[in-house]
């Protein structure tokens, strides 16, 4: 649940970014490159803010099941 939870803030920021950067200022542009870079650097080193949030809120980390015959 809380990678799904990730991808679709990460999703809404890097949106939100593209409107506020065309109706607002370009500099909200800054914004998706942030959430970018984050993303890349996650995926390397495992590390993300917003998953340690979700942990101190309690929201749980999805368990997948096999089903095997």
């Amino acid at each position: 649940m809380r990678e799904r939870i990730i991808r679709a803030v990460a999703g809404i920021f890097i949106l939100t970014s593209i409107l506020l950067s065309y109706f607002i200022s370009r500099q909200w542009m800054w914004l998706g490159v942030f959430v970018g870079v984050n993303l890349l650097q996650s995926s390397f080193t495992r590390f993300c803010p917003l998953e340690i949030i979700l942990k101190k809120f309690g929201v749980k980390d999805t368990v997948t099941q096999t089903n095997e015959v």
